[in-house]
């Protein structure tokens, strides 16, 4: 019988590069060398989807963290230095932000300290909902490119908050930085002070400190790894607050999404179509002999009848009937679209902005609670007045579509019924009347549309501006082509000359603008209101302790994302964890450090070793000395550990669970740290402990085992290979139990299902790069490497 119950094995394609158990769900997320983001399931583990690597070719997946309730999951990308959020349900992209620096490692905690002002903010957070309807879901019949948002998208958008509980997203990079994001969207916190590269973070839940473990820089240009924690004592002492405020800028966001989608929507139902109108008529203009203006000519058509050959020529041969009909039902169709669009969508997002900007302004107004967070109630005031600002260009978009759908309703029924006339086909006796209000509407079509304004070629190259609502959906800084007329408005006429047309009040039109760039104004003055307290909660994080802890080796480097140290924060006793090794200094040792997440709090027995020279257990009961090669905190009591050892001189790996809480309870002798020395110079003064197995240890035969990934709350265990293309499963709560003719994984058991024998397994790990160029390639060679794989699970 074995210790741990192994439930699924594979070999991959591609090496891995980080990988992440989730939290609430049997689901391990694995990155590769590929650029691709997988999902496997635990048992057998088959794979639930892959992010496509379309989306961000030639690049690689630096850094993997799932959100605590494991409904999304955030990964960096190389050297686009952009943060994903991607929903776990059906592998989409449902938010993207961008950085300035690439990020090297990321951890995403959930706070647990609770209190009476979260509780009564927990039950009153939702009131929005009393106040605004609920926003709309985008029409499915549209789909956009765009690689942030796709078909069906916005109610996963929506869900991006999550939980109401606060849980930060920290991101650590090469350069030192690192940053906080409450909710995995907005920053609440820039860190500069931090030295080094990044390679390990971990925020304790009750917000009172900051872990890290850096790569610094020596002076004879060699590398230590460092540890440090920093001070984040405003964060812990303004909890509700930081909650709140953070809570109410996350659904900003989510808003701001919600337009931008709403925006993209809008761009897809408006069609070009009617830019071939344009350059046909120009065409025209160009060509044509006659001295007269296409408007003359269409007007003596509209009140005579008749038309020059020219012109006829046009009409007839270039617009046709048919087309004609077609061009008049595609312009309704796509105004009425974004007509409703821009109702229902774009103006219900404002108004959720609005609402929740309105309330943070408040909310900065109580100065005792919330100025020292840094909310500044004069950059908030200038985001409401953006935001009116864009409902204002919103409404005048829709006015625009409303004129124009009835001048070009009354003009292509006119134009229609003149082609017919011309071709003398029969014309419908409904079409065939036209009153004196349809007359002025075509006449002041022709007046405004098509008249040759020398100005406008010489400025736009073109003669005519028939469509008047795709300028608005342009994303350029460019005044729009057609303004619109503000003759006879009565409200502009009254604001002249008096001191109202100055008033801060009032919000500004920017009438020479498209939707478009009022829409960039608007984000751009948001995040200048959301900066702000980042910079200022950032200002207020010091540098609390700075401890080297050892030389790291040049080889460590080809394996970044699965090198120790690593952190662990038990939110029971309030402490901080690290495990490494130093394989140079006491290669069969494993080094455990803990601090309190307070940092003035004093910890005994701040750090130990657990010596693993000790007796394995078999048979013959011959000692077995083993070496470290990783390990990680399964739990706050057990560590779970790879090592490699020799017996019978036969190389072997093993995979064991240590319970280094009693050791640490039990060890009697204190370390004085010198502050002058790393911790390796000093390393032989450090208390050791000897832990004795007993049967949590299993051998793991014909695989080179080399790192592990574990999840205690889940009780499971994924150990990946020195070449990081094979990985195996197990359940750690359970254990193997031989079948009649001897279990395929039992230590002692021959694994002709993998291989047959282990120097043929190696064999099959170092060519296994020879059979992914074929599932590169494609065809039918790309089925063997699943096949073979089945096969081996089977036997």
């Amino acid at each position: 019988m074995n210790a741990f119950r192994q439930v699924g094995e594979k070999q991959l394609p591609n090496p891995v590069l980080c990988m992440a158990w989730s939290p609430k769900k049997d689901l391990i997320a694995l990155a590769n060398t590929a650029g691709e983001l997988l999902l496997h399931r635990l048992d057998g583990l088959p794979r639930v989807w892959s992010l496509p690597t379309s989306e961000y070719p030639g690049e690689e997946i630096t850094a993997i963290a799932w959100r605590p309730d494991g409904k999304i999951l955030a990964f960096s990308v190389g050297d686009t230095k952009q943060v994903v959020l991607c929903g776990v349900e059906k592998a989409e992209i449902l938010h993207v932000f961008p950085i300035q620096y690439s990020v090297t490692c990321m951890h995403w905690m959930e706070v647990t300290e609770e209190s009476n002002d979260l509780s009564s903010f927990y039950s009153t957070e939702d009131e929005s909902k009393l106040f605004l309807p609920k926003l709309p879901t985008l029409p499915k019949s549209y789909s956009t490119t765009s690689k942030i948002f796709s078909e069906e998208k916005s109610d996963e958008m929506l869900n991006l908050l999550g939980e109401i509980r606060l849980n930060i997203l920290v991101l650590g990079g090469k350069s030192g930085v690192v940053e906080l994001y409450a909710y995995g969207m907005y920053k609440i916190a820039t860190l500069s002070g931090v030295s080094g590269v990044c390679r390990s973070l971990s925020l304790s839940s009750d917000l009172k400190s900051l872990a890290a473990i850096t790569e610094v820089c020596s002076g004879n240009y060699n590398k230590e790894s460092c540890y440090i924690q920093l001070d984040t004592g405003l964060l812990s002492d303004y909890l509700p607050e930081v909650t709140r405020m953070a809570r109410k800028f996350t659904h900003i966001s989510t808003s701001l999404q919600y337009l931008n989608l709403s925006l993209t929507c809008m761009c897809e139902a408006w069609e070009d179509i009617l830019i071939q109108m344009d350059l046909r008529l120009t065409k025209f203009v160009q060509e044509k002999n006659t001295s007269t203006q296409v408007q003359d000519e269409f007007l003596e058509l509209l009140l005579f009848g008749k038309s020059s050959p020219e012109l006829q020529a046009l009409l007839m041969n270039q617009l046709t009937v048919k087309g004609l009909k077609k061009l008049g039902l595609s312009i309704e169709s796509s105004y009425s679209s974004i007509q409703k669009l821009v109702i229902s969508h774009l103006l219900s997002g404002a108004e959720a902005l609005l609402y929740h900007l309105s309330e943070v302004k408040g909310m900065s107004l109580w100065k005792q609670k919330f100025e020292p967070l840094g909310l500044d109630s004069t950059a908030i005031e200038d985001a409401i007045t953006a935001v009116g600002s864009f409902s204002l260009k919103a409404n005048e978009l829709l006015q625009v579509i409303d004129k124009s759908m009835k001048n070009f309703k009354a003009f292509f029924r006119w134009l229609y019924v003149a082609m017919l006339r011309m071709s003398e086909e029969h014309v419908p006796p409904e079409l065939n009347k036209m009153t004196q209000k349809d007359i002025a509407f075509v006449a002041d079509f022709l007046s405004e549309h098509f008249s040759e304004n020398k100005e406008l070629f010489l400025r736009k190259g073109k003669y005519f501006n028939i469509e008047r609502v795709g300028q608005y959906l342009k994303d350029k800084d460019e005044d729009l082509v057609s303004p619109p007329d503000a003759k006879g408005n009565q409200w502009l006429e009254f604001l002249k000359g008096t001191h109202l047309e100055a008033s801060p009040l009032l919000f500004p039109s920017y009438p020479q603008k498209s939707l478009q760039f009022v829409k960039r104004l608007m984000e751009n003055v948001i995040e200048h209101c959301l900066e702000n307290p980042a910079k200022v909660i950032g200002s207020s994080i010091k540098l609390a302790a700075f401890m080297p802890l050892y030389a790291v080796p040049e080889s460590s480097e080809k394996t970044q994302h699965f090198e120790l140290p690593s952190l662990w924060n038990d939110k029971k006793a309030k402490m901080h964890y690290v495990v490494f090794c130093m394989p140079e200094i006491s290669p069969s040792k494993v080094f455990i450090m803990r601090r309190g997440t307070d940092p003035n709090r004093q910890i005994p027995n701040g750090i130990m070793s657990i010596n693993l020279s000790h007796q394995f257990g078999f048979t013959d009961g011959e000692a077995a000395e083993a070496h470290p090669l990783d390990a990680r905190f399964y739990d706050d009591e057990t560590l779970t550990v790879v090592f490699e050892g020799l017996r019978e001189q036969r190389s072997y790996r093993v995979l064991a669970q240590l319970p280094f809480a009693s050791s640490l309870s039990s060890c009697e002798t204190e370390f004085n740290w010198d502050s002058n020395l790393r911790l390796d110079q000093q390393s032989g003064a450090i208390p050791s402990q000897t832990l004795v197995l007993g049967n949590q240890w299993r051998d793991l035969d014909n695989m080179k085992a080399q790192y592990v990934a574990v999840n205690g709350n889940r009780k499971v265990a994924c150990v990946v290979s020195a070449n990081l293309r094979h990985i195996r499963v197990f359940e750690m709560d359970v254990e193997d139990e031989d079948d009649e003719g001897g279990d395929g994984h039992n230590a002692s058991a021959d694994q002709d299902g993998l291989e047959n024998s282990s120097a043929n397994q190696m064999e099959v790990e170092e060519s296994q790069q020879a059979k992914d160029e074929a599932v590169e390639d494609g065809g039918d060679s790309a089925l063997k490497p699943e096949k073979h794989l089945e096969s081996e699970e089977a036997l």
